[in-house]
């Protein structure tokens, strides 16, 4: 799944726990999520004289191995006749730092690109929170990043083991917290653990 490559990014623990154990935790932050894209998805398809919009739209990619859906696929009708794709996202709160997120888009527009035969030069973030778009370009620097992820994200499928916790600061916002427990179940408390129960 394209989400995959969020979760990847955010923390590979997580997406392991999701992708690998068939884990789900939700709380306040993906709630709001998911009714954001559930709103999304219902929208169908609108058409006005020079541009064309889709909803909920099923994508994928032989390349990188990906299927998903995209929330929305606008085509604007160029000058010179053909219609040209433009991917957005939504997402619940605001513009983040790193490229989580542009990464899960630009993967989207790599599948259009595939599916299409076009080129699909940028797409944009919807957020929530801000409610208003960010505009990402799909440079060179950008779709490395993304071919780099995918890859990483099938080595880590492929293992089909779970990556130990790192706890972080993210950890507080994250849904898994509960099941993760970042904080216990590292590796070296663990070992120390059932070293001093071997003892007793």
């Amino acid at each position: 799944m394209i989400s995959a490559l969020q979760h990847y990014l955010f923390c590979p623990r997580r997406c392991a726990l999701v992708h690998i154990e068939q884990q789900w935790q939700e709380n306040r932050l993906t709630a709001e999520g998911r009714i954001l894209h559930e709103r999304v998805h219902g929208g169908g398809r609108e058409s006005r004289r020079t541009l064309r919009v889709e909803y909920d739209v099923p994508i994928r990619s032989l390349r990188l191995g990906l299927i998903g859906r995209a929330d929305i696929v606008e085509f604007h009708r160029q000058d010179d006749g053909p219609w040209q794709p433009l991917p957005v996202e939504y997402k619940r709160g605001r513009p983040k730092k790193d490229d989580i997120d542009r990464v899960q888009l630009c993967a989207q527009a790599i599948c259009l690109e595939e599916m299409l035969d076009c080129v699909v030069p940028e797409g944009a973030l919807y957020y929530g929170l801000k409610k208003r778009r960010t505009t990402v370009v799909f440079d060179a620097g950008l779709r490395d990043k993304t071919v780099q992820t995918a890859a990483e994200l099938h080595a880590l499928l492929a293992k089909g083991r779970t990556p130990p916790p790192q706890y972080d600061k993210r950890c507080e916002s994250c849904s898994f917290l509960p099941l993760c427990l970042p904080r216990v179940a590292t590796r070296k408390q663990v070992g120390t653990y059932l070293r001093r129960m071997v003892r007793t």
